[in-house]
């Protein structure tokens, strides 16, 4: 492995430079942790009181013949015999009113189509740690998979860069708008996520390349020296804030993009998502936090996460899966069809289903249903009012947004999906979907369908 950053001899130089007497103080290093801010603004916001629905409300509530109020782009009122004089009132009988579905793995707009090779730019395979890249800057906003995911439900999305690499970059979460800029769709505030990748990805890619790993083992020891360089840089600017702080005229430690996404981590601002299929290995990432002192996050795709539920239950980390991909290698082999709800059925569990797919994103909700099926059908009892928190609130958990999204509560953002029936069937259309309350798709409207020509084809 390279060194990532500074040498622990410089460190040191770094941290003991300077003065400590009374010397005028050259003015405070800083740099903005934020460079590239959202510019996010929601649609026109309705004043939309749907009634008479059925109502999953993300948190395991189910209500026959309620109503829901969206109103100044916040849900309003969740509940039966509200009446709103000005709001547009839509009929929701007999259809289903869900929170909007949030995807925590995609790669829409980074590995977009047309899936041509100068489009392909979620994987920075130059190295197995590539902390320093921001996959938000390789966004095609006019990926026409964003429009087709919205026709989906789908209104937050969790865009990663791939995974070839030990540590391959900062992930971006997205509101599912329609926008000519990444920045237009960033959802504000939402924090970063850090990608890593355990097992046969790094190993493959980078084994037989100098000073890179080829095992397991050699993937271990990768992440263990990112993670002591960054402590020793985190260690390096703490020490300089202090002293300057104090009075002393200090030198500060030299700038490095790797380590400071690392170090965004360390300090609780970044959340880690780990494409991670073994039990074991999700057992020493979980490990490897505690020696330095980070969360371990969310585990994806995580195929043997039913052997660990209560190591992931306890440690307070969520297991992101797919209902029935499997056996397509060796790490991926030992799966079993109702992986998912064995997670949820450990107390303080976060279990979420996920996509990593550009077809599958579309009817996540079917993904959600096959488990509950599977699961149902081996014994469990599991409801629909449940389920829909898989990829509803509990992904809000794994991404860091369930104070604003995931859930119809009070005050949430008003990211709404009405469907034709029970968002579990195998016919269920999501026939109208808000965003901060703001219409974004309609089936029946032609007015609320986004237009691509890369939907059209080419001739």
């Amino acid at each position: 492995m390279r060194r990532l950053a500074l040498s622990t001899t410089a460190l040191s130089i770094a941290i003991l430079s300077g003065c400590s007497g009374n010397e005028s103080q050259d003015p405070f290093v800083s740099y903005d942790k934020n460079p590239y801010p959202s510019t996010y603004q929601a649609s026109e916001q309705m004043t939309v009181l749907i009634t008479g629905a059925t109502v999953l409300d993300g948190l395991g509530g189910k209500l026959e013949s309620a109503d829901v109020l969206l109103e100044n782009g916040v849900i309003k009122a969740v509940g039966q015999g509200i009446d709103v004089g000005n709001a547009k009132v839509i009929d929701g009988t007999g259809k289903y009113v869900t929170p909007g579905i949030i995807d925590v793995h995609s790669h829409l707009g980074a590995y977009p189509n047309p899936s041509v090779e100068s489009h392909q730019d979620g994987n920075e395979m130059t190295h197995p740690v590539t902390a320093e890249v921001w996959v938000e800057h390789s966004v095609w906003p006019q990926d026409p998979g964003f429009e087709t995911a919205r026709a989906g439900g789908i209104t937050t999305l969790q865009i990663l860069p791939g995974s070839a690499n030990l540590i391959g970059g900062r992930s971006v979460t997205l509101k599912n708008v329609s926008a000519h800029t990444m920045q237009a769709m960033k959802m504000p505030d939402a924090p970063y996520g850090l990608k890593m990748a355990c097992g046969e990805n790094p190993k493959r890619v980078y084994g037989g390349r100098k000073e890179a790993p080829s095992t397991r083992m050699g993937n271990m020891a990768g992440y263990r020296m990112a993670w002591s360089e960054a402590t020793e840089y985190k260690r390096a600017w703490d020490k300089y804030e202090s002293d300057y702080k104090a009075g002393k005229n200090v030198q500060a430690p030299e700038r490095d993009f790797t380590l400071d996404t690392l170090v965004g981590v360390l300090e609780g601002d970044i959340k880690i998502h780990n494409h991670c299929y073994k039990a074991e290995e999700m057992a020493m990432m979980i490990d490897l936090s505690k020696e330095f002192g980070y969360h371990a996050g969310t585990f994806h795709h995580a195929v043997e996460a039913y052997k660990i539920g209560d190591l992931l239950a306890e440690n307070k980390v969520c297991a992101a899966m797919w209902p029935d991909w499997w056996g397509f290698k060796m790490e991926a082999y030992d799966m079993i069809q109702e992986n998912a709800a064995v997670v949820d059925s450990y107390q303080n569990s976060c279990a979420v289903v996920h996509s990593d797919s550009d077809t599958t994103i579309q009817r996540l909700n079917q993904e959600a249903a096959k488990i509950m099926f599977r699961a149902n059908e081996n014994g469990f009892d599991i409801s629909e009012e449940h389920a829909i928190s898989w990829i509803t609130s509990n992904a809000a958990i794994s991404l860091g947004i369930e104070d604003k999204t995931g859930s119809l509560q009070a005050g949430k953002q008003a990211d709404v999906v009405i469907w034709n029936q029970s968002p579990f069937s195998v016919y269920a259309k999501a026939e109208q979907v808000f965003i901060d309350g703001a219409k974004v798709f309609d089936v029946n409207d032609p007015e609320y369908q986004a237009q691509s020509d890369f939907l059209l084809g080419q001739q």
